[in-house]
């Protein structure tokens, strides 16, 4: 295991191509790293240098990625000194980037309809996800969102009719919709358009429209906060379905080595120490929680 991800992750002097500010301190970065991009996958994640004058990496998950560009984007919300000081960050200025780090989510062909949930922080690499299933006609991705702070994008009333969703749940984001994927959002926080609770609530009114041969070919994907974890893991069992979730944790050195990152899981030796950075962050929610 100690082997496994020699020559898989690479550094890179990333020049930052643009940086986008939205409202509650949250920015997207676009980082010219060539090598990330062509293994980026979803559910991996970079971690970056901030700045000169902060010693320690933050891991932050990757939105997209472009192989053909040589870019990656990174969304993030400002908390603490390091993050700021990322967020000053102009175009033409260089970000060292290690990554693609972690496992990434895995699809199931017998699985078609995938439901990816995102909340907050944890949107990016629905999107990403989303973003890799578009081009695929086998699969049927629903994206639901969502957030108690305003979303990092535009948001605005869907135009696809989608079957299952609480009346005035219209709201969509703008980037799915020109992909041709659905989505929705939802916030406690009474943004136009959005469901009025959390996005696993929205996610329970949906699943519970589906007759049983529905149900059989959908698989969860979760990405947010523990608690919407959780939450997204007690939904994945009371609807009997299978559900990977991408963890966030505290991380040292981000490659393995510090296991200061390590969360305990269920194997079928038992439960086990498993390191979030390279181990993880996608794991199978009855294996966590």
């Amino acid at each position: 295991m100690s082997r496994e991800h020699r020559g898989t992750i690479f550094l890179e002097q990333a020049p930052v191509l643009s940086q986008l500010a939205f409202d509650a301190e949250q920015f997207v970065l676009r980082l010219a790293a060539p090598r990330c991009a062509a293994h980026a996958e979803p559910g991996t994640f970079a971690h970056l240098t901030c700045d000169a004058s902060i010693p320690m990496r933050r891991p932050l998950s990757i939105m997209r990625a472009h192989p053909e560009a040589g870019w990656i984007e990174i969304l993030y919300k400002v908390v603490g000194a390091g993050l700021h000081a990322l967020a000053a960050r102009k175009a033409g200025d260089t970000v060292s980037v290690l990554g693609p780090i972690g496992r990434p989510f895995i699809v199931h062909p017998e699985r078609p309809r995938t439901l990816l949930l995102g909340g907050g922080v944890g949107i990016p690499p629905m999107v990403f996800l989303a973003e890799r299933l578009k081009g695929n006609a086998h699969f049927r991705p629903l994206v639901l969102m969502g957030s108690e702070v305003p979303f990092p994008f535009r948001a605005r009333p869907s135009a696809t009719l989608l079957s299952g969703m609480p009346a005035g749940s219209i709201a969509c984001m703008p980037l799915l919709e020109e992909w041709g994927v659905p989505s929705r959002l939802a916030s406690r926080a009474e943004f136009p358009g959005c469901f009025p609770g959390f996005v696993t609530e929205l996610a329970a009114e949906w699943l519970a429209s589906l007759d049983e041969a529905q149900l059989a070919q959908v698989e969860i994907f979760s990405c947010g906060p523990t608690a919407m974890l959780r939450a997204s893991a007690e939904l994945a069992r009371r609807f009997r379905l299978p559900c990977q979730v991408s963890l966030e944790e505290f991380m040292a050195c981000g490659v393995g080595g510090c296991a200061g990152c390590t969360v305990e899981v269920r194997t079928a030796a038992g439960p086990a120490m498993k390191r979030v950075c390279v181990d993880g962050p996608v794991f199978d929610a009855y294996s966590v929680f």
